[in-house]
């Protein structure tokens, strides 16, 4: 297991769109033995299948199915998109056919893929040399819309390149999956067959008029009188679209030519759909395997790489995909439509056993890299690579915001608060979410309330109250800090079960500098008497154990709340004393560890690291240090010129982060970055008035409604919440109440700044 792990770390879920068994197709076998290699080789994916059904009713499908898409309905496509966002399946596997798709050229499947978040890979089971117009559209737009192409033989590759225009880079070869059987002599099971003493040629796979039997049939008489002993075996039942239009002509058509050239003792029709195991025991009978398809234009074929993975001896006409697996020896091709070269062909390797043996032996060694465990391994490969590859490049989906009006015509949402409220409860907010439902399972945190007491109060300040409720909501989570404190050590607990048992006596340093914060911050804005009374009560009694703190976010979030206190008890000389201590100390971190290229505290930037230039900023207006506003300004700017790409925010991801002189983690992109650095960049406005910062505001916030890597909104206008994160195959569907109160915080905070600005202009117009 360890050492297939490293080709697909991180992927829990893949789901393989195409054909099942028991439907009776080529597709069905290889999508069926596709999803079964892969479950093989890495049974801790959850690797399923999507299928198509051509009849209303289905089939009755294995447990590896879990969708069903009727494949005439276009509405279906639509839905298996939407099963397959909610499922978070990580990679969808396509097993692309023209046909089995409906809409013009099988269109609608566009329509499936062009909703999905997740990387896709789609292998293809044709490529046309001459498309018609509407083939070559599908194509083009499958191309733009999966992530790798993978194909099966290199004239296939080639197609793609000159006739589709596609990158060399997006196509990967890997053969066609054959099982894993030995290499026996073909008298091993003959007398199963009652075939034991007799020379055996094989044609097997639905048939269908394209199949060119009856040159076999013609070129026989020749064969039998050199070899008596031959007989030749038809496997498969008629393809199911044939039946249906035209019923078994070609097969009984067929049987009236045995007749006709009196070979009926030397041809068996076995007329039906062989399971693998028996398919395998047929195959290992045969001395000689034929494929006599009239046409050139078949880019792959199952039943030949079966046959060459059975080391068989193979006369083939060339068709695409014959002519390059037979080249070098591994088999003998024929003309098309040539009779007379078939029993040439045959009638010499009958006679030469060591040039027969020894072509076995090439198409046999040569297949083993086709083996469905070699072959699993490679798609697991693929899909581990356009995994990271979407991760580090990631593809916007859909167009939300076209253009991002300038920031002087700038319109901002407005605040709705239902998404607030229907995640309080009697007891305060609940933490997290399924999609937008309050998950109880998870319970509460001081963090959360702590953030809803700050936008509560910060409504009342800003926004028109009548009927938003926010003064009794502002009450109902200050008592839920009011109780997360303990009076015992000076602490508050963070993490509360839905049941009311605190899961612990004390949180983190960093849970302790967020309440602060916000307690500081709504000691600022709040005027009821008794809410403000408690606010800084509560303030100055957790105030103290902060002294000691030397988290730098937890003593960041400590300066910002000490700030807004200071705003308004300016005169708390205590506060000030605890307020310079912890800004010297964040400054000397700052000062010892900054670099030019580099100026910042630590050797990795992780979460909410807009907080920490915040806070320099704000403790350097306080304490009246340039030193600090400096580093203030150098910190933040080079943060925002790293998390910047073109014209929109790229927060640092919280999948791994990003260290010093390593790749900076690209996904998970969480809410609260959004915010920290709304917050700091209005701060830098505020005192350079530079409106480069406004601008920066802007951008940052407009992460939120998708000028993003995916510009896909992570702001949801019905519910007035907000998704738990960007990854990096679509959002986060869930709405916990970190990211919504996220969102409000810097609603409320460009709303302010806005008003300001707005404020401002129409005073300097008047004065001129």
């Amino acid at each position: 297991m360890t050492s297939v792990i490293k080709y697909y770390a991180g992927i829990d879920s893949v789901a393989v769109i195409g054909n099942y068994l028991p439907r009776q197709c080529g597709i069905a076998t290889f999508t069926t033995d596709l999803v079964e290699g892969i479950s093989t080789e890495a049974p801790d994916i959850n690797c399923w299948a999507a299928v198509m059904n051509d009849k209303p009713e289905g089939y009755p499908y294995p447990d590896k199915v879990r969708f069903e898409i009727n494949q005439n309905k276009l509405s279906d496509y639509r839905t298996a998109s939407q099963f397959l966002n909610i499922n978070q399946t990580d990679i969808v596997c396509v097993q692309h056919e023209y046909g089995i798709f409906g809409g013009p050229a099988g269109s609608h499947l566009l329509k499936l893929l062009g909703d999905l978040r997740m990387p896709v890979v789609t292998t293809l089971h044709t490529v046309l040399n001459d498309p018609a117009p509407e083939y070559r559209a599908v194509m083009c737009k499958l191309s733009d819309l999966s992530d790798k192409l993978v194909v099966m033989s290199r004239k296939a590759s080639d197609f793609l390149k000159d006739i589709y225009g596609v990158p060399e880079e997006k196509i990967v070869f890997i053969h066609h999956g054959i099982p894993d059987t030995p290499f026996i002599d073909s008298s091993f099971y003959k007398d199963k067959f009652g075939v034991e003493g007799k020379k055996v040629l094989l044609t097997f796979g639905l048939l269908s008029p394209n199949k060119g039997i009856e040159n076999m049939l013609q070129a026989l008489p020749a064969i039998i009188s050199k070899h008596p002993d031959v007989v030749y075996i038809v496997l498969g039942a008629t393809h199911p679209y044939i039946l249906k239009s035209h019923g078994d002509a070609y097969r009984i058509e067929l049987q009236q030519m045995v007749r006709k050239l009196d070979i009926g003792e030397h041809v068996i029709f076995q007329n039906r759909f062989v399971e693998l195991s028996e398919l395998c025991e047929f195959l290992g009978i045969a001395d000689i395997y034929v494929t006599p398809y009239l046409e050139e234009a078949q880019i792959t074929s199952g039943t030949l790489a079966y046959a060459m993975g059975t080391g068989k001896a193979i006369i083939s006409t060339p068709y695409w995909y014959a002519a390059e697996m037979l080249a070098e020896g591994r088999g003998r091709l024929v003309p098309f439509s040539n009779p007379d070269a078939i029993a040439e062909q045959v009638i010499d390797l009958l006679n030469n056993d060591v040039a027969r043996h020894a072509m076995r032996k090439k198409a046999y060694t040569f297949s083993r890299e086709a083996v469905w465990k070699e072959v699993s391994r490679k798609y697991l490969q693929v899909f581990n690579e356009v995994r990271q590859n979407r991760t580090r490049n990631p593809r916007p989906r859909h167009s939300y915001v076209e253009n991002i009006k300038a920031i002087t015509n700038f319109e901002l949402p407005e605040i709705k608060l239902d998404h607030l409220k229907a995640f309080t409860d009697d007891t305060g907010i609940l933490q997290h979410a399924n999609y937008t439902i309050p998950d109880r399972t998870h319970g509460y945190c001081a963090d959360d309330n702590a953030r809803a007491l700050l936008a509560s109060a910060m409504g009342q300040k800003y926004l028109p109250t009548n009927g938003l409720g926010l003064d009794s909501l502002s009450g109902h989570y200050l008592g839920f800090l009011l109780y997360a404190y303990n009076e015992r050590n000076g602490r508050f607990r963070n993490f509360m079960t839905y049941s009311r048992q605190w899961m612990e006596e004390i949180g983190s340093e960093d849970a302790h500098g967020r309440a602060l914060w916000c307690l500081g911050k709504a000691v600022s804005f709040l005027d009821n008497p008794g809410h403000l009374a408690i606010s800084t009560t509560l303030f100055n009694k957790a105030l103290p154990a902060a002294e000691n703190f030397h988290s730098p976010r937890a003593i960041a979030f400590c300066q910002v709340g000490m700030h807004a206190y200071l705003d308004r008890f300016s005169g708390d000389s205590d506060v000030r004393r605890v307020r310079n201590v912890l800004a010297d100390r964040l400054y000397d971190q700052f000062s010892s560890q900054a670099t030019d290229d580099w100026p910042w505290l630590e050797n990795s930037l992780n979460y909410a690291n807009g907080k920490l230039p915040h806070a320099l900023l704000l403790s350097g207006q306080g304490m009246h240090r340039s030193d600090m506003i400096d580093m203030g300004l150098k910190s933040l700017k080079w943060l925002l010129a790293i998390t910047t790409e073109g014209k929109h925010f790229v927060p640092i991801g919280s999948n791994g982060w990003y260290e010093r002189g390593g790749l900076r983690a690209r996904f998970d992109q969480q809410p609260i970055e959004a915010n920290a650095m709304v917050e700091a960049c209005v701060e830098a406005y505020n005192i350079t008035r530079d409106h480069t910062w406004f601008e920066n505001a802007a951008m940052c916030f407009n992460w939120f409604l998708g000028q993003n890597d995916l510009n896909m909104p992570l702001y949801d206008p019905k519910t007035g919440g907000c998704r738990d994160g960007l990854m990096a195959d679509g959002i986060n569907q869930n709405q916990g109440a970190e990211s919504s109160l996220a969102w409000l915080l810097s609603l409320m905070t460009l709303q302010t700044l806005y008003a300001e600005e707005t404020l401002h202009q129409w005073v300097s117009n008047k004065t001129e």
